[in-house]
């Protein structure tokens, strides 16, 4: 019990501060690469700290497992370098038995990792995407010129006069493409007097035109329809579509994927099929970490504890690795889905073998000299 405690607490300690230490390291950049954009005017300021808060999870996906990693490296090396673990082993303690004292704090650690991977990275994305989308139109908006053609989506937008602090626009026109397959012919022209901007939300900034006429043309008979108004509401830009096929991948949610597959979409089953396989393959990394650390971890007298730990991580690294660029090859459809619990045998397989290859290579020579 007094074990137990001991190696959760340094191993939870430890933990967060390696991730805290990950996290401020590799968002710092991204901060800092949001906040000259927002200098520049290609970002609003009031959303940075909405997108670095959407961006935490993605890097968590990966970020968590490795932190957790080095913290078993540096709390199983401090004991090996302080002659801890040899005083456990001898008292009957083996390594195995000081991996399942762990066993409650790594079945937390697969549930945390797995709610990362199956539900927080994927809403982050999705919202992140959805401010991106937001920020492109506004900055189109902002470029608007008087008398001057801007495309915005399916509109073309003529402005012959801007009003104090865009507040209002003057004698204006829209041509709308049609974007209706059962018409592809006809198309819209709208004049209005003046037009105002009235809101901006769920990815779509809304226009009031005032006083005008909208024309409904056939390109091919040359025949129109036209319809005066008082008022008329259009969007430069929808929100972001529910076809999943027009989505990243990433920012579809679990749900999503599994009615996916099971419906077989067609336009990027193979994107889908890898992006899943690659979330459910994640949450093993924390139990692999351990079965890695156990060994990897082990110094002789007068090494130190920092002797090992450079290649240990460089081993946890590749087998992340190794992770994405199966889901590369997967969704380029070079592979079928079945790799990943292939590869996720494979890396428990070695974890078995660098803990238990002493173990095997004494019984052996035990048998052959009982034999000789």
């Amino acid at each position: 019990m007094i074990l137990r405690r001991y190696l959760v607490r340094q191993v939870v300690m430890t933990t967060t501060l390696v991730l805290g230490f990950l996290v401020v390291m590799l968002l710092g950049g991204r901060f800092i690469r949001y906040f000259g954009m927002a200098a520049e005017g290609g970002l609003s300021v009031s959303v940075l700290f909405s997108l670095i808060t959407y961006n935490l999870p993605y890097f968590l996906e990966l970020i968590f497992p490795l932190s957790f990693f080095v913290a078993l490296m540096l709390v199983f090396g401090r004991m090996y370098a302080d002659h801890e673990m040899a005083v456990l082993n001898s008292s009957g303690i083996s390594r195995g038995a000081i991996g399942r004292q762990l066993g409650a704090l790594i079945l937390v650690f697969i549930v945390l990792q797995a709610w990362i991977t199956f539900i927080a990275k994927p809403w982050g994305v999705h919202r992140s995407d959805t401010i991106w989308h937001e920020q492109s139109v506004v900055q189109v908006f902002d470029l608007i010129k008087p008398k001057t053609f801007v495309s915005v989506g399916k509109y073309q937008l003529y402005v012959g006069e801007i009003g104090q602090d865009r507040q209002y626009l003057k004698d204006v026109i829209i041509i709308e493409s049609s974007d209706n397959p059962n018409k592809p012919n006809k198309d819209a022209i709208i004049y209005a007097k003046s037009m105002t901007q009235t809101s901006h939300n769920s990815g779509a900034i809304q226009l009031d035109l005032h006083q005008g006429r909208r024309y409904e043309v056939n390109a091919t008979t040359g025949q129109y329809n036209q319809i005066g108004f008082e008022r008329y509401r259009i969007s430069l830009a929808q929100a972001a579509s529910e076809d999943i096929s027009s989505q990243r991948v990433e920012g579809l949610t679990t749900w999503q994927l599994l009615s996916a597959m099971k419906n077989k979409s067609p336009n990027n089953a193979s994107q889908i099929q890898a992006e899943f396989g690659y979330r459910a393959s994640l949450p093993w990394l924390i139990l692999i970490a351990v079965m890695l650390a156990l060994p990897l971890s082990q110094t002789k007298p007068r090494q130190g504890r920092w002797l090992k730990l450079v290649p240990a991580v460089f081993v946890f690294v590749a087998s992340v690795i190794v992770l994405i660029s199966l889901k590369e090859t997967i969704s380029k459809g070079k592979m079928g889905v079945w790799i990943y619990p292939v590869a996720v045998v494979g890396f428990v397989l070695l974890g078995l073998y660098l803990n238990y290859h002493e173990r095997i290579i004494m019984r052996l020579r035990l048998s052959k000299e009982s034999a000789s």
